[in-house]
């Protein structure tokens, strides 16, 4: 696992050396905040359903670690096409410890990016209602990352053009995140709607973090990582996979 664990820095490092990324990838979740918790927060308030951006943020959070965890993929096309990538499957380790590496290199930097948007979401008016369960709601967090990580890594595994890559993102990560209850409650939603909800696994990470912070929860905690967990190893296992099968 020594070959996993240099993965892992190596992602680190990449990430700490891009500011600009760092910055790029708070805009859209900062953006969110600011134009939904604040644009539509009265409109929630006279509809008696609270304080809008108590709802909203946790969803914020959790868009920060989606976009990070999944474009990560992009770099397994990118060092293929400069050539690191053959530098890397070269080496005398396995293939399951070259993905288990990045995976969990990028899910890292995904958790981080998402711990980002926590403290900007506090400085805008979030609470947390539940302090002691802070460290529930971070494995939540890097559940989240790790699946959507893996995620990335399998289609990156299987594209050839890096241009391809976006486009097919948009038709993943958009409806992923619209269809889960990162902007809306379940409560009231048309039949067909909901059903899509419940199906989408955001939505089970999403309730998860919510119940971290204190506010309740629509399946119960014990379902929501039990949810994630499984979806993880199916992920990972796939994303193993396509990794095992890319050609020098």
């Amino acid at each position: 696992m020594k070959a996993a664990a240099i993965l892992w820095l190596r992602q680190l490092k990449r990430y700490s050396r891009s500011r600009a990324r760092m910055v790029g990838a708070l805009g859209q979740p900062i953006l969110f905040l600011i134009s939904l918790g604040f644009g539509l927060g009265p409109t929630f308030a006279r509809a008696g359903a609270g304080d809008y951006l108590q709802f909203l943020a946790p969803g914020v959070i959790v868009m920060g670690i989606l976009f990070t965890a999944v474009f990560s993929g992009i770099e397994v096309i990118w060092d293929r096409q400069f050539g690191f990538l053959k530098e890397t499957l070269v080496a005398p380790v396995s293939r399951l410890e070259i993905v288990l590496g990045r995976t969990l290199g990028a899910a890292t930097v995904a958790l981080i990016q998402g711990v980002v948007v926590f403290f900007i979401c506090l400085l805008a008016g979030f609470r947390v209602t539940a302090a002691p369960l802070l460290p529930l709601a971070l494995i939540f967090m890097f559940l989240i990352a790790l699946v959507f990580t893996a995620i990335g890594t399998a289609i990156g595994s299987v594209l050839q053009d890096m241009q391809g890559f976006p486009l097919i993102m948009n038709f993943i990560v958009l409806p992923l995140f619209f269809f889960s209850n990162a902007l809306y409650p379940l409560r009231g939603l048309p039949g067909p709607l909901a059903a899509a909800v419940r199906f989408n696994p955001l939505t089970y990470g999403l309730d998860g973090v919510r119940s971290a912070f204190g506010r309740a929860s629509q399946f119960g905690v014990t379902t929501d990582l039990a949810v994630l967990g499984g979806l993880a190893a199916v992920v990972l296992a796939l994303g193993s996979y396509l990794f095992s099968r890319i050609e020098l």
